[in-house]
């Protein structure tokens, strides 16, 4: 059954993964409206995503367990592609202990007097915990790159301007990650990728909408005029930082509901690869949990199981209760 899941989630991600050393036209390679065959956002779509966050809070469980691995996740997005929802939606089922999301804003300026990748490394998961960052490391050769007056404030020596920096640092990112995977950290990528048509509907909604007013601000307006210059940088970060190690995933977000099934899927697949298990204990440990598993049975009230639970599963219950 864990296999045949395991291929379910494979065979329905991989429209959405961009194949390492191809090159990305978004426009043309990614439909932000796609929807798989017969998807729909009624009970299906929702049974969808419980099974989804199912999935994710079993494996969570056994990723702490065993406390050797770590996942990193990181949602990439223009204004209004459903970041915030979607980590609201696809965490709700796991252990929050074991989940860490970090937004990144405007850098400070002690995170200035650092390199690009300081801040970035100062948040990381450790092992078994999943970590979320809510805009990331990319926005290094993303905003920095359609706002060159960011890279001046960085404080870049004059050699290191010099040539093309965005070349040198897709490697240093690629780099990273790698070394991050090889001792262990998991990354995974999700591209939300949102119409500039549903992008106007959500502005509109929040504006419209006084509950919602305080999620827009004029400054997402201007970046929506440079939308053609955040298409070309996307297009070009897809292109050359999704590695065998650390692949993108460009989830199609003008559905939101299907935008958080993708994304549960995602993870879910990330964590079957990984396939966590729950530590083994030792015999003499067993011969321990043996003796005080008698004192605790002889410890019953009157009336009562020796050991309610072993009863539930014998009579065919679930033995989840407590």
């Amino acid at each position: 059954m864990a296999d045949e899941r395991a291929e379910r989630i494979a065979d329905f991600i991989e429209p959405l993964r961009v194949p390492p050393g191809t090159k990305v036209h978004l426009a043309e390679d990614f439909d932000p409206g796609y929807k798989t065959a017969g998807a729909r956002k009624n009970k299906e779509g929702v049974e969808l995503l419980r099974n989804g966050i199912e999935l994710l809070s079993e494996y969570q469980q056994r990723l702490a367990a065993q406390d050797t691995y770590g996942v990193l996740m990181c949602l990439q997005a223009l204004d209004a592609a459903g970041k915030d929802g979607t980590i609201r939606h696809v965490m709700s089922g796991v252990n929050p202990q074991g989940v860490r999301v970090t937004s990144f804003k405007v850098p400070s300026a002690e995170e200035l007097d650092h390199d690009y990748l300081w801040r970035y490394n100062r948040h990381l998961p450790g092992r078994g915990e999943i970590g979320i960052f809510n805009r990331s490391h990319y926005e290094e050769v993303l905003v920095v790159r359609v706002h060159p007056e960011n890279l001046h404030r960085q404080k870049l020596p004059e050699a290191a301007r010099r040539g093309d920096v965005w070349e040198r640092r897709y490697r240093e990112i690629n780099d990273w990650e790698r070394y991050l995977t090889d001792n262990g950290f998991r990354v995974v990528k999700m591209f939300l990728n949102m119409s500039k048509e549903e992008q106007r509907i959500r502005f509109l909604k929040r504006i419209d909408v006084p509950e919602r007013n305080w999620k827009f601000s004029p400054a997402d307006a201007r970046e929506r005029a440079r939308w053609d210059d955040y298409q070309r940088v996307f297009s070009e970060m897809l292109s050359a930082t999704s590695t065998r190690w650390a692949p993108w995933y460009v989830i199609p977000a003008d559905h939101k509901w299907f935008a958080r099934v993708c994304a549960a899927a995602v993870l879910a697949h990330t964590l079957i690869g990984i396939d966590p298990r729950y530590p083994q204990v030792s015999d003499e440990t067993r011969h321990e949990l043996a003796v005080v598993k008698r004192e605790l049975e002889h410890e019953a009230p009157k009336g009562a199981a020796a050991d309610p639970y072993a009863a539930s599963v014998s009579s065919g219950g679930s033995g989840k209760k407590g």
